[in-house]
C-alpha cells in the first residue's frame, strides 16, 4: 500500500506529473504554450498554428499551415446521423443551452465514428480521434444554439478560418474581419492554461484509458461549474447591474461587506494582474465605447476598494470580466460564451489527454476518513 501523503485543499500547489504543454507562473503573471508566450501567439499567430502547436509539437510553416486548416477545415462536418439527432437534443438541452447539450452530443460523435479506448490505440489513432472532435465542437455548439432558438443551423465553410467560420455558424453572416481577429486572439489566450479543473478532470479519466470523446465530456462537465469556466457572463452582468461608473462604488461595497464574490475577479494561481485579462482589456479598448469605459472603471474602483476592505490580498480582474466584454461587442449571445471558452479549451484539454494517454499509470488518490468510526454492529432491519 502506498504511504499516505498529506497534501493542501484542493490539490494547490500540488505536482500530479510532468507536462511538456506548458505551464502557469503565477507570481509572474506569465503563462506559455510548450516553448511560448501564449500572448504573444495570441498576438501574432492563428487559432490553427496555434491548434497545430499544442498537438503535434511545433509551430507550422506556411506550407504545413495551409495543410493542416485545410485538414481540420473537412472534419469541421458531421455526419448524417450525429446532424439527424441534434434538433431532438436541441429540444431536450433547452432550458440547460448548448453546453449541456455538447456533452451528449460529442458521446454521439464518438459512437458513430466508433472511437476506440485510449488504451487499445496508437498515438496516430488518438491524434485523429483528437482533430475529429476538436473539429467538430465548433459546429456542434452553434448548431445547438441555432436549433434551440427555432433557427436552421449553418453549415461550416472550409473556406473561413476556424474563428472567423465560428462566428459565421453561430450569425450566419460572414463576420467583421476586426471581431473574427478579436475572437481569435480571445481564442488562442484560452487554448490552455495549466492543471486546472477540467484538464486535470481530463487527464484523470484518461488514466483509466477511456476513449477521447469520454475524457472530453468529463472536462466540459468540469468547465461548466460557475467557479471554473461560467463566469464570463456573470462578470457582465456586474456591469449591467452597476449600470453607470458614478453607482460602481456604493454597488461594490455592499457586495465586499456582505462577503459576497465579485465574479470577474481574482484567481486561484495568478497573485499578478492576469496576462489574457491584460491583452483582452487591450483588445476591448480597440473597440472603445461606453461599456468598456465602464469596464475599466469599475475594475479600477473594484481593486480600490478590495485593497482598502481586505487589505494584503491582491485581487485583480481575471480571464473572464474583459472576454464577456471582448464577446459582447463582437456580437456573440451571452449564452455562448462558456460555450466559446469550451471551443478553445477543447485543444487543450485533447493535448493533454495525448500526453496522459502515454502514461500507463491510472490516477488514483486517496481521502481521508472523518465518519463515526468502524466497525460499528449493523443495526437489525426490524429495529430500524
Amino acid at each position: 500500500m502506498p504511504t499516505i501523503t498529506e497534501v493542501p485543499r484542493g490539490l494547490a500547489g500540488v505536482v500530479v506529473t510532468d507536462t511538456a504543454l506548458g505551464d502557469v507562473r503565477g507570481s509572474e503573471g506569465f503563462y506559455h504554450y510548450r516553448q511560448y508566450s501564449a500572448v504573444e501567439l495570441a498576438g501574432s499567430r492563428s487559432f490553427e498554428d496555434v491548434w497545430h502547436l499544442m498537438l503535434r509539437g511545433t509551430l507550422p510553416d506556411a506550407a504545413r499551415r495551409a495543410g493542416f486548416a485545410a485538414e481540420t477545415a473537412a472534419l469541421r462536418h458531421l455526419p448524417a446521423d450525429v446532424r439527424d439527432a441534434l434538433p431532438a437534443l436541441a429540444r431536450s438541452c433547452a432550458p440547460s443551452g448548448p453546453l449541456a447539450g455538447l456533452r451528449t452530443a460529442l458521446s454521439l460523435l464518438g459512437a458513430s465514428a466508433g472511437l476506440r479506448p485510449l488504451y487499445d490505440t496508437d498515438a496516430a489513432r488518438r491524434e485523429a480521434d483528437a482533430l475529429t472532435a476538436c473539429a467538430a465542437v465548433p459546429t456542434l455548439l452553434t448548431a445547438l444554439y441555432r436549433l434551440g432558438r427555432g433557427l436552421e443551423p449553418v453549415a461550416p465553410r472550409d473556406d473561413l478560418p476556424h474563428a472567423a467560420n465560428y462566428l459565421y455558424m453561430l450569425t450566419g453572416a460572414e463576420p467583421d474581419p476586426r471581431h473574427a481577429r478579436a475572437v481569435e486572439r480571445y481564442l488562442i489566450s484560452t487554448v490552455d492554461h495549466g492543471f486546472n479543473a477540467s484538464t486535470f478532470t481530463a487527464r484523470v479519466i484518461a488514466s483509466t484509458g477511456a476513449d477521447l470523446v469520454a475524457c472530453l465530456g468529463g472536462a466540459i462537465g468540469a468547465l461548466s461549474g460557475p467557479l471554473h469556466g461560467g463566469a464570463p457572463s456573470r462578470a457582465l452582468d456586474t456591469l449591467d447591474a452597476i449600470g453607470t461608473p458614478g453607482r460602481a462604488d456604493g454597488w461594490i461595497r455592499e457586495r465586499v461587506l456582505a462577503g459576497e464574490r465579485i465574479m470577474g475577479f481574482g484567481h486561484p494561481v495568478y497573485r499578478t494582474e492576469d496576462p489574457r485579462s491584460r491583452m483582452l482589456r487591450e483588445i476591448a479598448e480597440e473597440f472603445g465605447g461606453p461599456l468598456v469605459d465602464l469596464a475599466v472603471e469599475v475594475e479600477g474602483r473594484v481593486e480600490a476598494i478590495l485593497a482598502e476592505l481586505k487589505p494584503g490580498r491582491e485581487l485583480h480582474t481575471n480571464v473572464e470580466f474583459y472576454a464577456g466584454v471582448v464577446m459582447e461587442l463582437c456580437g456573440l449571445p451571452r449564452e455562448m460564451f462558456t460555450p466559446t471558452f469550451c471551443a478553445a479549451r477543447v485543444i487543450g484539454w485533447s493535448a493533454n489527454i495525448l500526453e496522459q494517454a502515454e502514461d500507463s499509470k491510472i490516477i488514483r488518490p486517496a481521502a481521508r476518513y472523518v465518519g463515526p468510526p468502524p466497525p460499528q454492529p449493523v443495526p437489525a432491519a426490524s429495529d430500524m
